[in-house]
């Protein structure tokens, strides 16, 4: 396979879930270190630092920074498919000048423990849930979500609309990416085009290091919260043979259905990054999140 196309079909399964994904050439995620359960009933002190927790009983690497604050949300940042928390270390960094943030590795992901078998949405919140009881509390959440990151925590908000106050997706996963794949590349593809199409559909039917099932859905509603949802601005798709034109055309539809989510939705473009936009252009993702997390402490 030519390098430019080798090295496209890398960034879509990037795109996609990370460079952890089944079948995208990369190492499997299985060193983990499980440690003893951090928990205490009369409530354990703030996490500082990342250290192991215990959820559902598998072991959650997570990591936390910065002060906490009466009324001011936590901020969790959730990181896309194959990376871990350490990939989001400098954004974390940057933003526990001004709020307290934490990051996780979802199960199958980073330090965290594998999953027992199979993960959908609703199990991948229940972690999500666990996590936020023990660094969050009653304190209001903002979920700030990367790629696969961001299409768990656009999955999860509408259904906990009594925690999470807003909203932050950088280039996240479009709910409709499996069909949109299936759709802009047909079965009748050959060459790298089709192995694309063949390694993603795979990944969305649960074979990436997480083992999460990943159907295409509707957008619920997660009432008025902030959201902003932050797109790509260099088209890289476009360079995948034939069908990278339409690809392009249907990530940045995907991003404009997310807006679905609330009424308070907005819609930028960051024009001089790629997949990892809080990596190419973080002041973009500083400043949504920062602007984010000022609206969700006012309601």
């Amino acid at each position: 396979m030519p390098r430019k196309h080798a090295f496209v079909m890398a960034a879509l399964c990037s795109t996609v879930i990370g460079a952890g994904a089944a079948g995208c050439g990369a190492d499997s995620l299985d060193d983990w270190d499980p440690l003893a359960p951090m928990t205490s009933a009369s409530g354990p002190a703030p996490i500082s630092g990342t250290q192991k927790i215990e959820v559902g009983g598998r072991s959650v690497n997570v990591s936390c920074s910065g002060d906490p604050a009466k009324g001011k949300p936590v901020v969790m940042l959730m990181h896309g498919g194959g990376d871990g928390l350490d990939k989001l270390a400098a954004l974390q960094k940057t933003l526990s000048e001004q709020h307290r943030v934490c990051s996780y590795d979802r199960l199958g992901a980073g330090a965290s423990a594998k999953p027992a078998g199979p993960q959908d949405f609703s199990s991948a919140g229940e972690v999500l849930t666990g996590v936020l009881d023990r660094v969050a509390g009653d304190s209001p959440v903002v979920l700030a979500g990367h790629s696969l990151g961001g299409l768990v925590a656009a999955r999860y908000a509408p259904g906990h609309q009594d925690r999470v106050k807003g909203l932050v997706l950088m280039d996240a996963t479009p709910p409709t990416m499996a069909g949109d794949i299936a759709r802009t590349i047909p079965e009748s593809a050959t060459g790298p085009a089709a192995e694309v199409r063949a390694q993603n559909l795979a990944v969305f039917e649960g074979q990436n290091p997480e083992q999460l099932v990943m159907p295409d859905g509707k957008v619920g509603s997660a009432g008025d919260i902030p959201v902003e949802v932050i797109q790509h601005g260099k088209p890289y798709l476009a360079a995948i043979p034939t069908y990278g034109k339409r690809l392009e055309q249907a990530w940045a539809a995907g991003q404009r259905k997310w807006l679905a989510l609330s009424s308070a939705s907005k819609l930028t473009t960051a024009g001089n990054s790629g997949h990892y936009i809080y990596v190419d252009q973080p002041e973009i993702a500083v400043q949504a999140i920062s602007r984010v997390a000022a609206q969700a402490a006012d309601q």
